[in-house]
């Protein structure tokens, strides 16, 4: 099959299977809901269709469980996307999207805002997103040298800042008092009161960010074989490290602001993909991003479908670690 054909039937059947899942989590909820509704009532918020939909279940689908869905397909496809950038920058399948302390960072201006309740423009949001980008500027600049960035020095550096970094939320939310739920809640990854508002931020975000990942996913490929011999095929490494790392960062902040840390998307998608559909970024990033959103639009729904709604991050920890641990002892891991 040729490379061409093979991206198409990937994309097509993975979009497809997006879709099912968004019109089966849909139906899911406190009041379950018929799929002809859901469709109808999905068509009719298009300008340009109209439909005889109950209002109930318009309001129900529209602007109560779509947002919600929508931010879930975002953030996991954001995730993922992240992730499998990640993974093949550090050659190294056990790297996700946090590894530079996007993650991390994002958690301080998240937890100071709801423990401390110091006040920021345009609200927790923007803090987490202000402070995941200067902690992963922070950890580039200490991991650079005569201009110059190591991976392995990077990955070190990554580590380093993270962990100083639990130490301080961890000191925060000792002082928390009653916000300390909230702030646990947060760190837990959440995707509940979800809004339009939030959508729009990796609504915005993803089609001018990812479009640049998939420019370079050449690069990555090439980054593969080592740094010299990427040099050798006229790939200007550093250049190219740099905007890969930037733009993963910017991609990553955008989904963490707007959900909190959810965990093993951007680790175990482009992992099971990459064995699925072999290491070609060219065809690995856009079939990882849109399984990442498949992933997570389905384990929101399960997070939601319980007695009590539970983090969605748990239901995705939950699945992804015993899943990963059978890959580990059933596959031979190895650097990529």
């Amino acid at each position: 099959m040729r490379f061409g054909t093979r991206v198409a039937a990937w994309t097509g059947g993975l979009s497809a299977l997006l879709v099912a899942v968004t019109v089966g989590s849909t139906m899911i909820g406190s009041v379950s809901l018929a799929p002809t509704g859901v469709v109808k009532a999905m068509l009719d918020a298009l300008p340009w269709l109209s439909f005889e939909v109950p209002k109930a279940t318009r309001i129900i689908v529209v602007k109560v469980r779509l947002p919600r869905i929508a931010l879930a397909a975002g953030v996991g496809f954001a995730l993922a996307a992240a992730g499998t950038v990640m993974q093949g920058f550090f050659r190294n399948p056990m790297a996700d999207p946090s590894i530079v302390g996007v993650s991390s960072g994002a958690a301080v201006g998240a937890v100071a805002v709801i423990a401390l309740g110091i006040q920021v423009p345009y609200g927790l949001p923007a803090a987490a997103f202000a402070t995941g980008l200067v902690t992963a500027f922070a950890v580039y600049l200490i991991a650079t040298e005569d201009g110059r960035t190591p991976v392995a020095t990077l990955l070190l550096a990554g580590v380093a800042v993270q962990t100083f970094l639990g130490a301080v939320i961890s000191y925060m939310l000792l002082h928390a008092g009653e916000s300390l739920q909230d702030a646990v809640l947060w760190l837990m990854g959440h995707l509940h009161n979800a809004d339009w508002g939030d959508v729009t931020v990796v609504a915005v975000t993803l089609p001018v960010l990812f479009p640049i990942l998939l420019a370079y996913s050449r690069d990555l490929n090439v980054l593969l074989l080592g740094e010299e011999d990427a040099h050798t095929l006229g790939v200007e490494v550093e250049r190219s490290k740099r905007i890969l790392l930037a733009v993963s960062a910017l991609v990553t902040a955008a989904a963490v602001a707007v959900s909190g840390v959810i965990g093993f998307v951007g680790l175990i998608v482009p992992h099971v993909m990459r064995l699925v559909v072999g290491p070609d970024h060219r065809i690995l990033l856009p079939t990882s991003a849109l399984a990442g959103a498949s992933f997570l639009v389905a384990t929101d729904a399960i997070a939601r479908s319980g007695p009590a709604e539970v983090p969605v991050g748990i239901v995705t920890a939950a699945f992804g670690a015993p899943f990963f641990l059978y890959l580990l002892r059933t596959r031979e891991v190895h650097a990529l």
